[in-house]
């Protein structure tokens, strides 16, 4: 499926052409961020090559002091998530015992330059798990399980959940967006959020709903819903689509997992499937390690690009990252920074993956960079400012 956009990809993003010349007189104009494009590094799996700061012109001493600085900022979540119901409401899936201390780790020019506490450490991510469903959404416009994103949902998922009046308005993206306004229960909770025992610290004063697509709401009743349609689109598990499509072929670990709720299997073809949530507030979500989600986040700083395998299509990594009408800077379950206030102090472009606890991904196309920090107190642009304070200006930027 075309989807008519077009989307210059991060490697290329401000080429020149330089001539060359092949024979006498013969003069060919190469695109040299073509050449620079095919030496762009790809870890393979079960490695990551590390590079010294010095070796890519950062100063060791200035990200030593953002590490320093981001060790020191750990978040006053429980341990043993025993704090999860009061803030987020009745459980409907397991959360572990017990978490890793703060932990993260700096990917530049494609290498690893800086890890701390432990990265290998599998836990929730919570809302990060959001911008891997947009993912699997992507694969869904790719292979053709989406005819067009601004079409119904109820025009091709018919389990009952688009047949109201209102909801028979949601398109798909709507749903990306978080400007459903649809109305429901997922699981045992309903979209309303009113309630403290079911809602927890998280609960919201009743309100009347808009007409779909004219509002924002983050929402993960409407997200579990998207889940599950996009389970009825593909007919099979999102995490057996996220696996197979891209977590395998970026190479990432077999320890991360993506876990359903005790009362989220539904019947595909006569067999039990687990329809999962986009996030961990209720339990269940993605668990997975820091170096994992470093990957996932090297995916989309390389335009959905992997090797000589373009997963995400360009156009809709493009689509993806414009902020929507009436969202607060948001795109496609991507947290934007056109107005630098969900990242102050860092690029109009910067982009990244929220998670409670605070477990987050920053993206940086301008810098090269990917700063992955979990279990962290405040915005994650402190941390990344200070990363990128520790590269050295170019001579070019210098001029």
């Amino acid at each position: 499926m075309k989807l008519g956009l077009s989307f210059a990809c991060t490697a290329l993003a401000g080429a020149s052409f330089v001539a060359l010349h092949h024979g006498p007189a013969a003069p060919v104009a190469l695109h040299a961020a073509e050449q620079a494009a095919a030496a762009v590094y790809y870890p393979p799996a079960g490695a990551w090559e590390k590079r010294s700061a010095a070796s890519l012109g950062m100063d060791q001493a200035a990200l030593d002091a953002a590490v320093k600085f981001a060790q020191s900022r750990e978040t006053n979540r429980e341990m043993d998530f025993s704090d999860q119901e009061r803030i987020f409401g009745t459980m409907l899936g397991s959360v572990p015992n017990i978490r890793a201390h703060t932990n993260g780790v700096v990917i530049y020019k494609g290498y690893v330059v800086a890890e701390f506490g432990d990265p290998t450490w599998a836990d929730p991510t919570y809302s990060v798990a959001k911008s891997m469903m947009s993912t699997v959404a992507a694969i869904a416009v790719r292979d053709g399980k989406l005819k067009s994103l601004d079409e119904p949902v109820g025009a091709s998922v018919k389990d009952g959940g688009y047949d109201s009046p209102r909801n028979s308005l949601v398109t798909w993206k709507m749903h990306l967006q978080q400007e459903t306004e649809w109305e429901g229960d997922m699981f045992g909770k309903k979209d309303d959020f009113v309630g403290t025992k079911a809602f927890g610290e998280g609960e919201r004063k009743p309100r009347e709903l808009k007409r779909p697509g004219t509002f924002y709401e983050y929402n993960d009743v409407r997200i579990n819903r998207l889940g599950l349609s996009l389970l009825r689109a593909f007919k099979q598990s999102v995490p057996d689509v996220f696996r197979r499509e891209v977590m395998d072929p970026i190479g990432a670990s077999n320890t991360w997992r993506w876990i359903p709720y005790h009362n989220s299997f539904v019947d595909v073809g006569g067999k039990q499937v687990a329809s999962v949530s986009g996030g961990t507030r209720w339990g269940g979500g993605v668990w997975i390690n820091a170096m994992d989600m470093a990957r996932f986040g090297y995916l989309w700083l390389r335009g959905g690009k992997w090797g000589d395998r373009q997963i995400v299509p360009p156009a809709y990594v493009k689509a993806a990252l414009a902020p929507s009408q009436h969202g607060p800077d948001y795109g496609y379950l991507w947290w934007l920074n056109t107005q630098g206030k969900n990242y102050p102090g860092l690029p109009a472009n910067a982009y990244g993956a929220k998670g409670a606890g605070s477990n987050t991904i920053v993206i940086l196309p301008d810098q090269d960079l990917v700063v992955v920090w979990r279990w962290h107190a405040g915005n994650e642009a402190e941390f990344a400012k200070r990363v990128v304070a520790a590269i050295r200006p170019t001579s070019s930027q210098q001029r």
